[in-house]
C-alpha cells in the first residue's frame, strides 16, 4: 500500500498544482512532499484520506472547494482511474484502491522475509548508547525499561535500513564503588558468591545495602570511602584487586541477565578507561574562551544565556566530572566512528546534563553536536512507590522475570496445556519476557510508568501475551493446513476472492507494518512498533472469529485466507522480534 499512497500523493500534487495555475498561482509551490494522507475517520469513507487545510491559504480556496476541484481533476486523470478512484468529503479529498490489485501486491510483498524492512536511514550511522549499569548492584526494574528501549530501538532503526552501532558504558568506579568494597570487606569475610549460591551482581548489590549498616556502627564510613577511592585512583595494588573481583563479579551477573533478556551490544566501554578523557577537551575550551578559571582553580562554563546554569567542568584539584568524561567521550566516539546520529537512552533525571554537554560540544566547535540526541524516558515506579537501592527496596531485574514467569506458569498448568506448549518452564519465560517487554514499550518513551506484573500477564487485552497467542493462534492454522487439514488444500489462493470488508480490513493492517517500522525509526519511538503489533493482533482475532479459515466452504477462499494468515503471522513474528517479545508457535 506504500506504493499506491506514494502513486496517490504524485497524482493528487499534480492536480493541485494544475489548480493553482488555472488561478494564477505559483504552482512550484505544490508538490508530493506536501501531500499529507492519513486514515479515513470511517472505513466506509475510503482507505486513503487527504486533507487540504494546508493548501486554503496558498490556493485562495477554501479546503472544500479544493477538495471538489481535485476530485473533478482526478476524475479525469487515466493514471488514476487505474489506482482506484476519488471523492471530495468536505475539507478531505478521499480514495478507494482497487481491492483485487491492491491485495495481490500487499500479499506478495508480505510473505518476502524483508517484509517490514526499508531503506529510509540507508547510508546512516547511528550509535545507541544505553543500560550503563553500575558494578555495585545487579540489574533493576528501571533498567529493564532502558534496556529494552535501546535494544528496541536498535533493531528498529536496523529495520530501516541504518547502520548501528549499541553501546554500553559501564560505570565502575568512583565512591559508590568503593562503599560496596568497604562494606564487603568488613562484613564479608572473604566469601564468594559460589558460598552463598548466589550471582554476583546479587552478592555485591548485598554489600551496598549494607553500607547503610556500616554508616550506623562507623560515622566516619563516608570519609573511609573517599579515602579508598583516592587509593584506588593512586594505583594501589591491594584496593585494585578487591576492586577488580567484585567488578567481575557483577559484571558476569549483569551479562546472564542480559543474555537472559535478549539484550545485545556491540561494544562495552568502563568508566575507570575513560573517566580522565575530557581533561584536554577542557584546556582546548579554556583558551578559546568556552571556560573560565576560578579563584580555587577549578574551571566552570556559563550557560545562563540560554537559561541553564553555571556548570564545573574541572574540580580546584584538577580532577573530573561526568560531564567532563562525556566530553571526551563523545569526542572519541566520533573519531573512532564518524557517527550521524548519538543516542543516549538516558532517564528524564538527567535531561539538564545533557543540555549542558550538548550545549558545550556546539560552543567547542564541533560541528556534529547538532547530532546528538538524548532519548530521555520516564521513571518507572512500584505500587508501593519509588524504588531505592541503599533502602534495598527495588525490584532486580532477576527476580521480576521469575516472578513473572512462575505466574504465566502457573497459567499454563491451570489451562492444562503443559502438552500443546512441550517445555512449559521456557514457554512460561518467553511469555513473562514478552509480557514485560510490551508493558514497558507500550507506552511513549518520555511518560512515567507503573508497572503492575499481574496486568502485564493478561492473555486478553493491550498486553504482550495477547500478541504471543495471536500469532501462535496463526502458526496453529498452518500447522494444521500443512498436515492435511481443513478445505483449504483443495483451492487456489486468488486476491480477488479477499475484496470483502472484513478480508480487506485485515490486508489494510497488514500493509501498514513498514510504514509504522519506518515511523518508529523516524521518530526514535519503539512505542510506535508495539500499538501497531496489538492494532495487528486485534484486527486478526476479529477477522479469525468472523471469517473460517480451514473450514471455509470456498476451497479457493480458504486457500485465499490461508495466505492472508502467513502474511499475518509473518509480520507478528518481525515485528515482534523488533520490540524483544519472543514469538510462540504454540501457547
Amino acid at each position: 500500500m506504500v506504493e499506491a499512497k506514494t502513486a496517490w500523493k504524485n497524482i493528487i500534487a499534480r492536480a493541485l498544482a494544475d489548480y493553482a495555475r488555472g488561478k494564477g498561482l505559483d504552482a512550484g509551490l505544490v508538490d508530493a512532499s506536501s501531500v499529507v494522507a492519513e486514515k479515513p475517520p470511517k472505513k466506509e469513507l475510503g482507505d486513503l484520506g487527504f486533507p487540504m487545510f494546508s493548501y486554503a491559504k496558498l490556493l485562495r480556496s477554501s479546503p472544500a472547494q479544493i477538495a471538489q476541484a481535485i476530485a473533478a481533476a482526478v476524475a479525469a486523470d487515466p493514471e488514476a482511474a487505474a489506482l482506484g478512484s476519488a471523492a471530495a468529503e468536505g475539507p478531505y479529498l478521499n480514495v478507494r484502491l482497487p481491492r483485487p490489485a491492491e491485495a495481490g501486491r500487499i500479499l506478495e510483498a508480505a510473505r518476502a522475509p524483508a517484509w517490514g524492512k526499508g531503506n529510509r536511514l540507508s547510508g546512516h550511522k547511528v550509535m545507541i548508547e544505553f543500560s550503563s549499569p553500575n558494578t555495585n548492584k545487579p540489574l533493576h526494574l528501571g533498567h529493564l525499561r532502558n534496556n529494552i528501549l535501546g535494544e528496541s530501538l536498535s533493531r528498529v532503526l536496523r529495520a530501516a535500513g541504518a547502520e548501528v552501532r549499541s553501546i554500553n558504558h559501564i560505570n565502575d568506579r568512583g565512591v559508590h564503588i568503593c562503599k560496596s568494597m568497604l562494606a564487603y570487606m568488613k562484613f564479608g569475610e572473604g566469601r564468594s558468591p559460589a558460598d552463598e549460591g548466589l550471582k554476583g551482581d546479587h552478592f555485591v548489590g548485598k554489600y551496598y545495602v549494607l553500607f547503610n549498616k556500616l554508616l550506623e556502627e562507623n560515622p566516619k564510613a563516608e570519609e573511609e570511602a573517599q579515602e579508598l577511592l583516592r587509593k584506588w585512583e593512586a594505583g594501589d595494588p591491594g584496593t585494585r584487586a578487591l576492586w577488580d573481583k567484585m567488578r567481575k563479579w557483577v559484571l558476569d551477573g549483569t551479562a546472564e541477565t542480559y543474555s537472559r533478556t535478549g539484550v545485545h551490544f556491540d561494544l562495552y566501554d568502563y568508566e575507570s578507561e575513560t573517566y580522565e578523557l575530557g581533561k584536554d577537551i577542557v584546556a582546548m575550551g579554556l583558551e578559546k574562551g568556552v571556560f573560565y578559571r576560578e579563584e580555587d582553580g577549578s574551571v566552570w562554563g556559563n550557560f545562563e544565556d540560554i537559561g541553564l546554569d553555571r556548570k564545573v567542568f574541572l574540580r580546584k584539584d584538577g580532577t573530573s566530572l561526568y560531564i567532563t568524561q562525556d566530553l571526551g567521550t563523545a569526542v572519541a566516539r566520533h573519531e573512532g566512528w564518524p557517527y550521524d546520529r548519538l543516542v543516549y537512552v538516558v532517564a528524564n533525571e538527567q535531561q539538564y546534563h545533557f543540555k549542558i554537554l550538548f550545549e558545550t560540544l556546539k560552543r567547542l566547535g564541533y560541528d556534529w553536536a547538532g547530532d546528538l540526541h538524548h532519548l530521555s524516558y520516564g521513571m518507572v515506579n512500584l505500587p508501593s512507590g519509588r524504588m531505592k537501592t541503599r533502602e534495598g527496596t527495588v525490584v532486580d531485574a532477576d527476580d521480576l522475570v521469575d516472578e513473572v514467569a512462575s505466574l504465566a506458569k502457573a497459567e499454563i498448568e491451570a489451562k492444562e496445556r503443559e502438552d500443546a506448549v512441550g517445555d512449559s518452564a521456557a514457554v512460561a519465560e518467553k511469555i513473562a519476557l514478552g509480557a514485560i517487554h510490551y508493558y514497558l514499550l507500550q507506552v511513549a518513551p518520555t511518560k512515567d510508568m507503573l508497572f503492575d506484573p499481574a496486568a502485564s500477564l493478561s492473555f486478553n487485552g493491550d498486553t504482550g501475551p495477547y500478541i504471543q497467542y495471536m500469532g501462535a493462534r496463526a502458526s496453529s492454522i498452518l500447522r494444521k493446513h500443512a498436515a492435511g487439514e481443513g478445505n483449504a488444500i483443495k483451492g487456489k489462493a486468488d486476491p480477488e476472492k479477499l475484496s470483502g470488508d472484513g478480508d480487506w480490513e485485515l490486508l489494510k493492517l497488514v500493509a501498514a507494518f513498514p510504514e509504522a517500522v519506518e515511523s518508529a525509526a523516524l521518530a526514535m519511538d519503539p512505542s510506535v512498533v508495539a500499538a501497531y503489533l496489538h492494532d495487528l493482533a486485534s484486527g486478526f482475532s476479529t477477522w479469525y472469529r468472523e471469517n473460517p479459515v480451514l473450514n471455509c466452504p470456498d476451497a479457493d477462499l480458504a486457500a485465499s485466507r490461508l495466505s492472508l494468515v502467513a502474511a499475518v503471522r509473518n509480520c507478528l513474528e518481525t515485528g515482534t522480534g523488533l520490540v524483544g517479545i519472543p514469538f510462540l508457535e504454540a501457547m
